[in-house]
């Protein structure tokens, strides 16, 4: 008899598949950079998604040189502010925090979200951190959705980014040059440039394992049920392993892109804003960042962004040609 090849369905790289316990996604590596210095990451809210017609800029391509119908994600990027800068120092247990200094302006709205020092003493602060050995510079920047027409929200999302390239003495000039000031989508990214996509996926509920797994049906002849594992594991050992299918949680995980290309970087709403607007979220007022391709989560989730950590991309010397935007009415879509 011929050996019965039956893989596993499903992918066990994310188990367990429980809810994200936060809205806002984590970044836990960061790139190394010869370029800056600069701000490593950014945050916006997803709008939508529309179609445009590019030039193809891969020179490899059998198209190249030739219009292309391409989907893409509109990240609406209003200007972040930065609240605090963090400075860590290396142990025999990795990088631990050994200080911070908080901006005196901070918004008020941030006090919605974590109680903020009344008292800041900079100059102390700065001098407790003289005889530091510095291995990394951070700040804490905070979204500013009061800005945002389509998200009804006013309490801010509060995330750490890393300021690289350089010098660490230029690191630290550039941390004090913006501490309390907002920074834009350009202290970030240019038009071409690769990025990486964080977000929290949409969220499906509790689902049974053919849906969240993709098994096959059993027969029609089989009892009771069909939309049910066929069995949960062998009479020894005699507990079900944590690799069988089952029903669970599905969706509301955080899932990060790799390589996602910024086709344009603009300010004006009006020029990607749709007939009608967006679905569920309404117009863009605020600059935005075109992505080629999906990014994860509905509309109005919140999207980090990164330089990216696996090198793997073709660089442009010029920003990509784009032919025509598609602002047709997404209501019948």
């Amino acid at each position: 008899m011929s050996n019965i090849r039956r893989p596993k369905k499903g992918s066990q790289a994310y188990s367990p598949r429980k809810r994200a316990k936060r809205q806002t996604p984590r970044m836990d590596a960061w790139p190394e950079i010869s370029e800056g210095p600069k701000v490593q990451g950014f945050a916006g809210y997803k709008a939508g998604m529309t179609h445009a017609f590019i030039v193809d800029f891969r020179s490899q391509s059998t198209t190249a040189g030739q219009e292309l119908r391409v989907p893409v994600t509109v990240v609406e990027v209003p200007p972040m502010r930065v609240a605090a800068i963090r400075i860590y120092e290396n142990t025999r247990y990795g990088l631990r925090t050994a200080g911070e200094v908080w901006a005196t302006n901070v918004d008020e709205t941030l006090s919605r979200l974590l109680p903020i020092p009344k008292k800041v003493e900079a100059e102390k602060n700065w001098e407790k951190m003289k005889d530091i050995d510095i291995e990394d510079i951070r700040i804490l920047a905070y979204t500013q959705p009061k800005l945002v027409k389509g998200v009804p929200k006013k309490k801010p999302e509060l995330m750490e980014l890393r300021i690289g390239g350089g010098s660490m003495d230029k690191r630290m000039e550039y941390s004090k040059s913006i501490l309390g000031k907002d920074i834009t989508i350009n202290d970030f990214a240019k038009d071409g440039s690769m990025i990486d996509v964080a977000a929290i996926t949409k969220g499906k509920g509790f689902q049974g394992a053919i849906k969240r797994w993709g098994l096959k049906l059993l027969s029609h002849k089989n009892s009771k049920h069909r939309r049910m594992v066929g069995t949960l594991a062998p009479k020894r050992p005699g507990y079900v392993r944590p690799t069988v299918p089952q029903a669970g949680q599905m969706g509301y995980h955080q899932r990060t892109e790799m390589n996602k290309r910024v086709l344009k970087i603009g300010t004006n709403g009006e020029e990607i804003t749709p007939k009608g607007g967006f679905l569920h979220y309404g117009q863009v007022v605020n600059p935005y960042v075109l992505i080629h391709g999906s990014v994860p989560g509905p509309a109005k989730r919140l999207v980090r962004l990164r330089d990216p950590v696996r090198k793997n991309w073709t660089v442009l010397k010029e920003a990509p040609n784009m032919v025509y935007i598609s602002l047709e009415s997404k209501q019948g879509a």
